[in-house]
């Protein structure tokens, strides 16, 4: 965490600045102690719905409108996302004090729900609302902490409601929520999405060629989904897993795909065979795990209550003893396959504080053979929480 003295309220922003944009737990070490789970303030969610308020009040001005928007078209992330705190202090803090002057509040006071608010980010999670609107006051700002949490929201006037945690409403929702998008990497280029069948030269290894999820496990305030899949294995030699590699939207090269539907087809890698085999040489009878998150904070970092993922695997050994991890083989026809292995380990070596939001657990994929279900074009089923089925993959090594 940074800290820095308090030196007034311009030197208050610039600490907050220069500190991270939102207090994230770092990665624990191999044997030592996940982090401590910290709940959420009261003066966290306070401060955040007064700023909301603020913003409300002061976009009912034409020229505060006319610089969001300016602010949201011009934003080089995904979605348009903006850095609020950073839009706040830009400029030498013009909206800041614009924000203040028209919300009749004093800058001390937003400078202090700043400090008190996690790191948020502003844009319209909703693509349709995003194309509407055209700058106008037909316009809520809306603040949600989790997903599916129902979003408490204020119009330009300033008045409080509550809406649908499932359906958006027809007025455009400008969304003032905790980051989900590293805001220090600009979309320069689509990331790569590998053709069906892998292109000439890629890497030999475990690739998933479908995916499919029976919901998209995001609020509808927190805007498109971020799959993941991660390789989970043995932490040194813990009783823990650890992530070996990544699969997401924001992952590098051959590990990147962008499922942004219930349903995704492509090819993408899972984990190469030379990952495989430096596993297997340093964990010999250990297998891995295959994890499936929606992220909601931090690109390929897992940050899920341990409590619930411990639960989980808890489930699905007693229904499939021994067989809910994988590993690479050789089939009768002398091709590499994947097929169903034992997994010992239950406690993921990750953790997270309620500073920032959770990933969604979507499950821990078992071969369909052992699940006893299967689906057309697929052949490893992800079972989440309750032995829920959530979805399906189709694995392959190539």
């Amino acid at each position: 965490m940074c800290h820095r003295f308090r030196l007034g309220t311009f030197a208050l922003l610039g600490a907050l600045a220069a500190c991270s944009d939102r207090e994230v737990p770092t990665a624990p070490t191999a044997g030592s102690p996940p982090a401590a789970v910290v709940p959420p303030s009261a003066d966290e969610r306070t401060s955040r719905e007064r700023l909301a308020r603020s913003l409300a009040l002061a976009l009912a001005d034409p020229g505060v409108r006319a610089s969001v928007k300016a602010q949201l078209d011009q934003s080089p992330f995904r979605e348009h996302k903006v850095h609020f705190q950073r839009f706040l202090t830009g400029e030498g803090r013009r909206a800041l004090r614009d924000i203040a002057r028209i919300a009749r509040q004093s800058e001390t006071d937003i400078d202090s729900d700043v400090l008190k608010a996690v790191g948020l980010e502003m844009y319209f999670p909703v693509p349709d609302h995003r194309t509407r609107w055209a700058g106008g006051a037909d316009l809520l700002v809306a603040t949600a902490r989790e997903d599916h949490e129902a979003p408490v929201a204020f119009d330009l006037e300033g008045r409080r409601q509550v809406l649908s945690a499932t359906t958006p409403p027809d007025a455009p929702v400008l969304a003032l929520v905790p980051i989900e998008t590293d805001l220090d990497q600009p979309i320069t280029a689509a990331p790569f999405i590998c053709c069906a069948g892998g292109p000439s030269g890629s890497p030999a290894g475990l690739y998933m060629t479908s995916s499919h999820f029976v919901q998209d496990f995001e609020g509808w305030l927190k805007g498109s989904p971020e799959y993941e899949i991660h390789i989970l294995g043995q932490s040194g030699q813990t009783d823990s897993l650890t992530s070996y590699q990544c699969a997401g939207e924001h992952a590098a090269g051959y590990y990147a795909f962008d499922q942004n539907s219930l349903d995704w087809s492509g090819s993408v890698l899972l984990f190469t065979q030379q990952q495989l085999d430096s596993y297997k040489s340093q964990h010999p009878n250990q297998n891995f795990r295959i994890l499936a998150l929606e992220d909601d904070d931090g690109a390929c970092a897992i940050r899920l209550d341990n409590n619930r993922f411990k639960s989980l695997v808890t489930v699905l050994q007693t229904q499939y003893p021994s067989l809910t991890g994988g590993k690479d083989s050789v089939s009768s026809g002398l091709g590499k396959i994947i097929k169903r292995a034992n997994a010992l380990q239950k406690i993921l070596r990750a953790a997270y504080s309620f500073i920032t939001s959770q990933d969604d657990l979507i499950g821990n994929a078992v071969e369909d053979v052992v699940v006893g279900e299967f689906h057309t074009g697929a052949n490893w089923i992800v079972k989440g929480e309750s032995n829920a089925t959530n979805g399906w993959l189709k694995l392959q090594m190539q």
